[in-house]
């Protein structure tokens, strides 16, 4: 069977490797220009499924671009489209649109690329939608490493690249620029929780408006989100809340936190109620000492993902942290679960008191904690812009007046991922459910920081608010 794949492979290879017939239909609209040599045809193994696509590569999504090796795009469409055939019940017209971003760590991300994840063994995301008939059109992303990558730089360009396939929609060959969905893990999962957060709010209108972006809407239909390292300002405090007392840290080789950062873990710790109780979450709160609602939901989102591993007959026996009965999960012990899943990251977590982590870098070498700032570690450490800070936290738009969040969210954070406490998308997911919308928030059994490893699940849910 897979022998004949390839030879069939071979030859719609020879029938579309120099067939560039099908242009985007009427050219560009105005100063943004598809370079047309950019075009090329492809076709690749999915699993058992050939699937064929067009591709324009490297497309410039702003006028005044400040690192124009980031600022461009991929566009990725399924040959079919061409033909006036449907794939998965779509066609041209209603083929839902992935925006994928790379970003990881803050860092720059180059545009996603059709392919088998060696990772996961599987295509990833962006081959994977084409399999489904989803558009994909993947963006590059500025981030902290460059000189021109500072936040908020990363959702700039992210809004900016919406905008621009918002423009362009009567010329693209296929895509429905009303079911935009946006995809990323960890500060890429972050990136995309601001993209669906913070649809048309006008505060990021001078930074797009500074690189040449398109006069448009940047709102999006749905939001995927795994493992997302957001709401930076208060993540210190969760993350002491399940951690506190775990003194080994590892980050890089085993080491034991200081006498400050102790004092730190403590600190932080003790602060969060407040914080947790200061959202006003229905519901969920939590008392002086970390208990409360709040609590037993997350704890119920660890307790559902170890009863959905029994159930599938998995080996969860054997875990000091887990209560089970008859193969009932009853309860279990979050501090316990600290020791099992073990400590990544020292005190403070994210706004390192020797300002010196990827998000301290994020801001411009800076801090953005009052707690890291008055007691750095680092002389004459400065702290961020508090507007910036405000920027980059998608908490600070969901249910605001003028703001159009996405309806859709699913959100995912391994059940072993120890990058941010739980507690951050849970609180994410609460409250974007307050706000009226749906967050579909899971704990994947055993799964540690990563994303997009649950494609069909995805798709399932993806295809599921696509065909309402």
């Amino acid at each position: 069977m897979r022998f004949k794949l390839l030879c069939a492979v071979i030859i719609v290879l020879a029938l579309y490797s120099v067939s560039y017939a099908a242009d985007f239909a009427n050219g560009p609209a105005d100063s943004i220009t598809m370079p047309p040599g950019n075009r090329v045809s492809q076709t690749l193994l999915a699993g058992d499924k050939l699937v064929t696509f067009r591709s324009w590569l490297d497309i410039p999504y702003v006028k005044n671009p400040v690192e124009p090796e980031y600022q461009r795009l991929n566009i990725y469409v399924p040959e079919e489209y061409f033909h006036g055939e449907s794939i998965n019940g779509y066609t041209a017209k209603t083929a839902p649109i992935l925006m994928p971003n790379g970003v990881g760590g803050y860092m720059p991300g180059k545009q996603f690329i059709p392919a088998n994840d060696s990772r996961h063994g599987t295509p990833n995301v962006a081959l994977y939608a084409l399999s489904k008939g989803y558009v994909v059109i993947s963006p590059a992303i500025r981030g902290r490493t460059l000189a021109n990558g500072k936040a908020p730089a990363l959702i700039v360009d992210y809004k900016a690249a919406v905008r621009w396939v918002r423009h362009n929609k009567d010329m693209l060959p296929a895509g429905d620029t009303e079911k935009i969905i946006s995809d990323g893990l960890s500060a890429g999962g972050a990136l995309s929780s601001l993209l669906g957060a913070t649809g048309n709010a006008p505060e990021y209108e001078p930074y797009l408006q500074a690189v040449g972006a398109e006069d448009e809407r940047d709102d999006i239909f749905a939001s995927v989100v795994y493992c997302p390292i957001t709401n930076l300002e208060n993540a210190d405090m969760p993350y002491e809340w399940v951690f506190n007392g775990v003194n080994t840290y590892y980050m890089g080789p085993a080491r034991e936190m200081d006498d400050n950062m102790k004092a730190a873990s403590d600190a932080l710790k003790a602060a969060f109620p407040a914080y947790l109780n200061s959202l006003n979450l229905k519901g969920y709160t939590l008392d002086a000492e970390g208990n409360g609602t709040f609590r037993d939901f997350v704890e119920g989102l660890y307790i559902a993902s170890a009863q959905g591993a029994i159930d599938r007959g998995e080996y969860v026996t054997g875990l000091d942290w887990l209560t089970v009965e008859d193969g009932k999960v009853t309860g279990m012990d979050l501090h316990k679960y600290a020791v099992w899943a073990t400590r990544m990251k020292a005190a403070p977590a994210f706004d390192s008191l020797n300002n010196g982590s990827f998000e301290n870098n994020e801001f411009g070498d800076k801090h953005f904690t009052e707690y890291s700032y008055t007691h750095s570690t680092a002389e004459g450490a400065p702290i961020a812009d508090a507007e910036v800070i405000r920027l980059m936290n998608p908490m600070n738009f969901i249910g605001v007046k003028g703001v159009d969040t996405a309806k859709y969210w699913r959100i995912r954070h391994g059940a072993k991922d120890r990058d941010t406490s739980l507690a951050i998308p849970a609180i994410l997911a609460l409250k974007l459910r307050d706000a009226g919308f749906e967050a579909d928030i899971a704990a994947p059994w055993n799964v540690p920081h990563d994303g997009n490893y649950d494609l069909p699940e995805l798709f399932e849910w993806l295809d599921g608010i696509c065909k309402k």
